[in-house]
């Protein structure tokens, strides 16, 4: 019991240190990025840009990326907030008008982080580069949750393995169907591993 009220105080403590963060860098860039975010937008344009551009490598990685989002957001939203009931943070403690945007629904997880690294994590197997540059706002997003007073940090640590479990759990998918399916037997293992379907 101990053990966990010293993690709920030190939770409670990074959650104010996080939501007082106040830099020009933060003001200026981690709204706007929560914003695209919303409802999955910054996603999916981004899908639809690597698709677009970068070929079948691209499309690959835009349709793993969008596999693995949509398992995290169900797997967080329509799951776990409907198992863990958890108020947001009390809105005397963050120090700016952000808190009035923030949802309803339950705190735990941050569904917003989960589909945000689920994505990058799941680009970046297929096409290092556009998982790179998505891990960027990736990151943005989950920091800007707890800034905003919408999310405790754990939250946000909980929605990144949510994220991260969707990806193990569609690769393995994805896997297995290229043994399975007559088209996968005939790619070579590195094929396989370059198109991010099994590990290396």
């Amino acid at each position: 019991m101990r053990a966990l009220a010293a993690l709920r105080d030190h939770d409670h403590r990074l959650t104010r240190r996080i939501a007082a963060w106040d830099s020009p860098w933060a003001r200026l860039l981690l709204p706007p990025v929560e914003d695209a975010a919303e409802h999955t937008k910054l996603w999916w344009a981004a899908a639809v840009a690597m698709a677009a551009v970068g070929g079948p490598r691209g499309r690959r990685a835009a349709a793993t990326g969008i596999a693995a989002m949509a398992l995290a957001e169900l797997l967080s939203d329509q799951v776990a907030k409907k198992l863990v009931e958890r108020r947001r943070p009390p809105k005397e403690w963050i120090p700016h008008d952000g808190v009035e945007d923030r949802p309803d629904s339950s705190s735990f997880p941050s569904g917003h982080t989960a589909a945000a690294l689920a994505f990058a994590a799941a680009v970046a197997p297929a096409w290092p580069a556009a998982g790179a540059a998505c891990a960027v706002p990736a990151l943005m997003v989950a920091v800007g949750r707890v800034h905003s007073g919408a999310h405790y940090p754990s939250d946000v640590a909980a929605g990144a393995a949510i994220g991260l479990a969707s990806v193990g759990l569609v690769r393995s998918v994805l896997g297995l169907l290229s043994r399975r399916l007559p088209y996968g037997r005939g790619l070579s293992g590195g094929c396989r591993r370059r198109c991010g379907v099994v590990a290396p």
